[in-house]
């Protein structure tokens, strides 16, 4: 008899448990504006200032945290969230290979991604902006967001390019920042970062040499001489402007929002 009550007790707890779930997910109101976000719960990963970002434009926003922002998107999709909240980049590649996702168009914040040096190489930040500014005038620039933004799937494989003879370039990065710096397949580190970083070697005559770390890691890496320059969808701040010498922008975006389509 009492196993009997036991089994009763959980079947009606489970199925008091489904009904909630049910009707949290049924209560969620579809997006598909921006100013909708108002009150909503975003979906974050952990240890990240996306839902301090949030609060700035959202100030009565909800949040729920997940281990990365793969996991954030899924909850999404799967209805946990309303939102999930992070770099703009990053969300496009992510609703690019997983259908039923999208990124809205209007951002939570605006932030201008570059690469950095050490204060004193002024030389060497002249050059990668020199770099920049040749691929936008050319078209080249609009070609390599095509490869790694692209509309639908992954990013494209990346071109070989040419390595130089006079010496070797460090470049500090952080491979966890797909489209901007990741590991492909074939495991390769590969991304927009890396492709740009090339192309800034090229010109120097120098080879290519990719130190990957944690993203935390790699100002002190540069303070310390153990890389030349850094890239890995890197937010220009005046905080860091104190420490590093900053490239021109060569990519727009900040804190975005991806919703179910």
């Amino acid at each position: 008899m009492m196993a009997g009550r036991i089994t009763k007790s959980l079947m009606t707890f489970s199925l008091i448990a489904f009904l909630i779930a049910l009707n949290s997910c049924s209560k969620r109101e579809k997006i598909t504006e921006f100013d909708q976000l108002k009150g909503k719960e975003f979906a974050v990963p952990t240890g990240t200032v996306a839902d301090a970002l949030v609060l700035s434009t959202f100030p009565d926003a909800k949040f729920r945290y997940f281990n990365s922002v793969l996991d954030a998107c899924l909850a999404v999709k799967g209805g946990k969230a309303d939102a999930a909240a992070y770099d703009e980049p990053i969300l496009k590649n992510i609703a690019a290979k997983n259908p039923g996702l999208i990124v809205l168009p209007k951002m939570i914040t605006t932030d201008n991604y570059g690469f950095a040096v050490r204060q004193e190489d002024a030389d060497l930040k002249n050059v990668i902006d020199s770099v920049i500014s040749d691929l936008r005038s050319n078209g080249d620039y609009d070609v390599m967001l095509k490869r790694w933004l692209p509309d639908e799937g992954a990013p494209s494989p990346m071109p070989e390019i040419e390595a130089g003879t006079d010496g070797v370039l460090k470049f500090g990065t952080s491979a966890v920042t797909e489209p901007f710096s990741f590991v492909d397949g074939s495991q390769e580190i590969v991304g927009l970062d890396i492709e740009i970083a090339s192309l800034v070697a090229k010109r120097l005559n120098k080879k290519l040499e990719i130190v990957n770390m944690d993203f935390g890691a790699m100002i002190p890496a540069l303070i310390a001489t153990k890389v030349d320059m850094i890239g890995a969808c890197i937010t220009i701040t005046e905080e860091r402007a104190q420490k590093v010498l900053f490239s021109e922008s060569y990519y727009t975006g900040g804190i975005a929002a991806l919703i179910k389509e």
